[in-house]
């Protein structure tokens, strides 16, 4: 049985790495833009910028003021046993939300969207956010992101029905015009991880390329070629804009676009988009059943290994 003291440690450790640390593969970005770099511009913003993450890992300061929502994403082994269960899993989660939040970990962002009431601990009604999958095994694995509020409130978070007419030339149009009107002035910090979900209904196709801006890693291709070859022309496209960092002009306009899709209805497509900013941050923990703690590198929250 995976006990709640064990919970409390792993889900605490997961939000202060998360809000800290940006991941392996993000910091691998931005080394591989300081030395690509066409202007020496471009490559000093990138080096200050890992220079402002290096200084955040080893001090455990903030990466970025703003830890947006939070949200955590469970893979839950089916045969897992937890202290409580999922209802005192969800509880513990609150607490040590709460608890970051007091300890200067994460800032107090979350309010009630009429009266502005600021609880103090970023939980309140349906936040922090849970979604679950359900896999084989005894094991837990908890990823914890913080959403920026930036990449979610500044345009960067859009949605459209298309024409089954219109196809794939008409979600790649809506896509670009989308991400453009975005990244205006830098509102949404890019270059940004664009995830972009197709198909289901609204909410269905904005919840997939939410996790596909935060859960897969930069460098990933979707195993279909057809949904890969989307990815690829959308990155090339909107990288010949050299939006840059910050809206600057130096360098990519984005660091990878990460498509998914779910089946949809005959009268039309939902197509979703959701921008994850350039210090995008996440972190994963797994629990096994014997008690060891692991530190993940990747959550393969879509469990294809990559």
């Amino acid at each position: 049985m995976i006990r709640k003291e064990i919970l409390k440690d792993v889900i605490f450790s997961t939000i202060k790495k998360s809000s800290c640390c940006v991941p392996r593969d993000i910091h691998d970005a931005f080394n591989q833009e300081v030395k690509s770099a066409k202007t020496e511009k471009g490559k000093n913003a990138f080096k200050n910028l890992l220079k402002s993450l290096d200084l955040s890992i080893k001090r455990e300061n903030l990466a970025c003021p703003d830890t947006g929502w939070p949200l955590f994403f469970y893979k839950i082994g089916n045969e897992a046993e937890i202290e409580g269960g999922i209802l005192e899993l969800e509880e513990i989660s609150r607490k040590m939300v709460t608890k970051a939040t007091k300890e200067g970990y994460l800032r107090s962002t979350m309010k009630h969207p009429l009266t502005g009431y600021d609880p103090g601990g970023n939980v309140g009604l349906n936040v922090p956010h849970f979604d679950y999958k359900f896999v084989p095994g005894k094991n837990i694995e908890v990823t914890y992101v913080a959403k920026g509020g930036g990449s979610e409130c500044f345009g960067g978070t859009r949605h459209r029905m298309i024409a089954f007419a219109d196809g794939i030339t008409g979600i790649e149009k809506f896509v670009i015009d989308s991400y453009i009107a975005a990244t205006r002035a830098g509102a949404i910090c890019p270059p940004g991880i664009l995830g972009i979900g197709i198909g289901g209904t609204a909410n269905i196709a904005a919840n997939i390329a939410k996790e596909a801006a935060c859960l897969r890693l930069i460098g990933t291709h979707h195993p279909e070629p057809m949904i890969a070859k989307i990815e690829t022309d959308l990155y090339q496209s909107l990288n010949k804009l050299r939006i840059g960092i910050m809206g600057s002009g130096e360098g990519p306009s984005v660091l990878a676009v990460n498509v998914e899709y779910a089946y949809t209805h005959i009268a039309g497509i939902a197509v979703a988009t959701s921008s994850n900013c350039c210090v995008s941050r996440r972190a994963t923990m797994k629990i096994n059943d014997n008690g060891k703690i692991e530190e993940l590198d990747n959550p393969d929250w879509f469990e294809r290994g990559q």
